[in-house]
């Protein structure tokens, strides 16, 4: 899983975020520890976080990520891929201070 986290207003990158992800894999549930993990954005906002293929639940592929850590309001995303055999996901975060 890959993307971005920019400030709402300017579009500045924010360095530092951190961006929850859990999915259904190949390795179990998203509650289980190879399907969940957070990573911090780096200096040109820009996350990455590697994880077991992501496999359909309820019908799609998809992943859950989340910004909650206080500095902005809380965002929750939840990209689908656009095809199973897809082995990457993208998502982009535009926070609004809190």
């Amino acid at each position: 899983m890959t993307g971005t986290v920019r400030r709402a207003g300017d579009g500045a990158p924010l360095a530092g975020q951190r961006i929850q992800i859990w999915a259904h894999t190949t390795e179990g549930h998203e509650r289980d520890a190879r399907s969940h993990g957070a990573t911090l954005t780096d200096d040109d906002g820009v996350f990455w976080l590697e994880m077991p293929q992501i496999v359909p639940a309820f019908g799609q592929p998809h992943g859950h990520l989340a910004y909650d850590s206080g500095e902005f309001e809380t965002v929750f995303l939840r990209p689908i891929m656009p095809n199973v055999s897809d082995t990457s996901l993208e998502a982009h975060f535009v926070l609004q201070p809190a």
